[in-house]
């Protein structure tokens, strides 16, 4: 499997993300990182892959464990995200900042992250690949008690979870256990000012 760790990431867009994407690449790119482009290139190609199908594309590279991490793009992040999505143990999310990116990694475990190319400038764009690709779940929240046993349990029920034995379970999640997440005030030095 191609990691982060080894500054290893899979990348994709359509025609509409694909400047973003490509700025993000050669930011990325100066900084060590190998970036496996499997989408569209350039702006002037003249049939251009359609965003569902590249999303696809990438969803499968993350389910077959060729990749650990991916950064896709279209116009919106929506479509693309839907896509990836389909294929089983892609958890994608759709960012417009760079505190959503982080949350995105650190909280949830997403292994994907969307952006739009119509929305989002690109050095947002870096901004958000960066928070998104040099950190892990669980990171920056050590002050909090049981934060990333809270967030790993559901990861492991989201991952454990089957449509029809939920449908047959009454709608009623299987449970694979407790974790207590008090409440815990920020500590003075992490508050934003």
């Amino acid at each position: 499997m191609k990691t982060v760790k080894d500054k290893q990431v899979l990348v994709a867009a359509d025609f509409a993300g694909v400047d973003l994407k490509n700025a993000v690449v050669a930011h990325l790119e100066k900084n060590g990182w190998t970036c496996t482009d499997v989408g569209v290139k350039t702006t002037d190609e003249e049939h251009p892959e359609m965003f569902h199908r590249i999303g696809f594309r990438v969803g499968s590279l993350i389910a077959e464990g060729e990749f650990e991490r991916a950064l896709i793009f279209c116009g919106t992040g929506m479509g693309i995200h839907i896509a990836a999505s389909k294929c089983p143990h892609v958890y994608a999310a759709v960012c417009e900042t760079p505190h959503s990116a982080l949350r995105a990694i650190t909280g949830n475990n997403c292994n994907v992250l969307a952006m739009g190319g119509h929305w989002i400038g690109h050095n947002l764009g870096i901004e958000m690949a960066e928070a998104f690709l040099y950190h892990n779940m669980g990171d920056g929240y050590e002050w909090w008690p049981n934060f990333y046993e809270f967030h790993k349990l559901a990861y492991d029920e989201l991952e454990a979870f089957d449509y029809e034995e939920y449908k047959a379970n009454g709608f009623q999640v299987k449970k694979l256990g407790e974790v207590d997440l008090p409440d815990c005030p920020k500590p003075e030095e992490l508050k934003r000012r």
